[in-house]
C-alpha cells in the first residue's frame, strides 16, 4: 500500500491555551494534504466535470483520535492513503506524526462521496479513478 506524506509547519498561532496543537488544526492539516495528494494525482484548480467527473465530491465525515499531545511549535508529517473505495464513497486514512518517528499523534478518517455536480446526488466512481486510486487502497484485512 503506498501513502502520500507532507510536511507541515506548527506555529504559535496554532497552538491552545496549553501551548498544545490546537484540536481544530488536525482537520486543517488533513484538508490540506488531501489536497495535495489530488494534485499529486493531476488534478487542482477549477472544477471540470469534462474534464474530471469525478472531482465533484463532497465530504460526509471526518473521524479524529487524539492520541498524544504535540507540544509547542515545529513540524508534523501527515500521512494519508485510500481505506476504502465503495461504489459510490471513499475514505482516506490520516495519520498526524512526529517527524523521526511513525508513532501518531492523532488518527482517523474522512469519507468523500462522489456525486452529481447539479443534483448533488450519489454517483458511482468511474472505473479510470478506480484504476487510478488502485496503488494507494490499503489490501483487505
Amino acid at each position: 500500500m503506498r501513502h502520500f506524506e507532507q510536511v507541515h509547519a506548527v506555529y504559535f498561532d496554532d497552538l491552545d491555551a496549553f501551548q498544545i496543537l490546537h484540536n481544530a488544526r488536525y482537520l486543517l492539516m488533513f484538508e490540506r494534504t488531501i489536497g495535495a495528494f489530488w494534485q499529486r494525482l493531476g488534478w487542482g484548480g477549477t472544477l471540470d466535470a469534462q474534464r474530471n467527473p469525478d472531482q465533484f465530491h463532497v465530504v460526509r465525515a471526518n473521524v479524529v483520535e487524539y492520541l498524544r499531545a504535540f507540544h509547542g511549535t515545529g513540524e508534523v508529517r501527515v500521512r494519508v492513503w485510500v481505506e476504502k473505495l465503495g461504489r459510490t464513497s471513499l475514505t482516506f486514512g490520516v495519520n498526524i506524526l512526529p517527524m523521526h518517528e511513525d508513532v501518531p499523534h492523532a488518527s482517523g478518517t474522512r469519507t468523500i462521496v462522489r456525486v452529481d455536480p447539479t443534483t448533488f446526488a450519489p454517483l458511482p466512481w468511474t472505473d479510470s479513478f478506480r484504476e487510478q486510486l488502485a496503488p494507494w487502497l490499503r489490501p483487505p484485512g
